[in-house]
């Protein structure tokens, strides 16, 4: 034992730590997740092909050997969201992307002014909404199923939108920076099937934008006028208008003396609020 010890090289250390690494944060993305339950019973069915072999039940043992064999491009469909999640959050890496936009302070307050009044506005009159702001991946495909708008950022024009028994008011909006991409836009619906029976579409539909991408999507409920957000497939309910506004805020972070924000929040919920 003492002899393997001393064999260990500091290149063996990194390595190791590397590979802890990497499995830490496999299990940061597939936790609590569709993915978690299926890699269980990937594992049983590897424990099961093991036993059979050591029996000697040979029929059991090929069918579970081929079954493994075939599974392996079967995991490639079943896990295909998880993996496309994983690359994206390799792709959204500062060294691969641009972690920061130019943006001057009071262009910035001004911004989250006219989205927290219009959210304010919505939620006191009770009018369902749901907004969708887009950080470092780009929501090209979800800004194509809906109309274009192509407008600076301001109240009165996310109010109208959202007006009942207008063209748009039933989808979302995309806002990019300080401008309104597109409105009337239709957003995956989220398949976590644990999510309380009370939240409707648009709540299922902000989750679902969420775990695809790390954007942060703002809800207003059209049944009780209550204000939502969505990030990273975690739902805030029940947020006050000052809440809300620290939350847009937060997701700029002052980084030089040139004023630019780092887009980087990450915001939790408690785990009472998520049902």
């Amino acid at each position: 034992m003492k002899e393997l010890f001393m064999n260990i090289r500091i290149r063996d250390i990194i390595d190791i730590l590397i590979v802890a690494f990497a499995f830490y944060k496999l299990f940061m993305l597939i936790r609590e997740t569709r993915a978690e339950q299926l890699i269980k019973g990937i594992l049983v069915l590897f424990i099961a092909t093991k036993v059979s072999e050591w029996l000697e039940l040979y029929t059991v043992y090929w069918i579970l050997d081929k079954t493994m064999t075939v599974g392996v491009i079967a995991i490639l469909i079943v896990f295909q969201p998880e993996l496309r999640r994983g690359l994206e959050y390799i792709g959204r890496s500062r060294f691969f992307t641009k972690s920061f936009v130019e943006i001057e302070d009071e262009s910035l307050n001004k911004i989250m002014d006219e989205i927290v009044d219009a959210v304010a506005s919505l939620a006191r009159q009770k009018i369902g909404a749901l907004i969708v702001m887009e950080r470092e991946t780009g929501l090209n495909e979800v800004v194509e199923t809906g109309t274009k708008i192509e407008g600076k950022v301001s109240s009165g024009l996310l109010i109208n939108i959202f007006i009942p028994n207008t063209p748009l008011h039933d989808g979302a909006v995309i806002i990019k920076e300080d401008t309104v991409k597109a409105a009337g836009c239709f957003l995956p619906l989220t398949e976590n099937a644990s999510l309380s029976k009370e939240l409707g579409t648009r709540h299922r539909a902000a989750l679902g934008i969420s775990e695809r991408s790390d954007c942060i999507a703002i809800v207003v409920s059209e049944e009780t006028g209550a204000i939502s957000v969505a990030e990273n497939g975690s739902l805030s309910r029940y947020l006050d208008v000052k809440t809300l506004k620290q939350i847009l805020m937060d997701m700029y972070k002052y980084k030089d003396q040139k004023q630019i924000f780092l887009l980087k929040w990450r915001h939790k919920d408690e785990q009472g609020k998520e049902q």
